[in-house]
């Protein structure tokens, strides 16, 4: 009679592949958290644009240049949470323009 034989990885072969994941997940790691600071800066830079893009269309509509975040977010320009940018800082308007803290 034939045996049959279990084909299957060994300890070590196992160990070889952890590892190779490991290395290549420690090198990417760094690389991923950049890339998410980049994107809350970009973020950040989009949304003052579009918060600019309101006053301008509340200073056409309203005809006054003195506006704040509450009044374009309580008069339906801005939502409450365009308030702030995506990596937590807060926007505020001075003459005019929008500003990140």
């Amino acid at each position: 009679m034939k045996s049959k034989t279990l084909k299957s990885f060994t300890v070590l072969e196992m160990l070889l592949v952890l590892t190779i994941i490991t290395v290549v997940f420690i090198l990417t790691l760094p690389n991923i958290q950049q890339k998410r600071d980049i994107i809350n800066k970009k973020g950040c830079e989009a949304l003052i644009e579009v918060v600019n893009s309101q006053i301008l269309l509340y200073e056409l509509e309203n005809g006054d240049s003195g506006v704040s975040i509450d009044v374009l977010i309580k008069d339906g320009y801005l939502k409450e949470k365009q308030a702030q940018c995506p990596d937590g800082t807060k926007i505020s308007i001075r003459n005019g323009q929008a500003y990140n803290e």
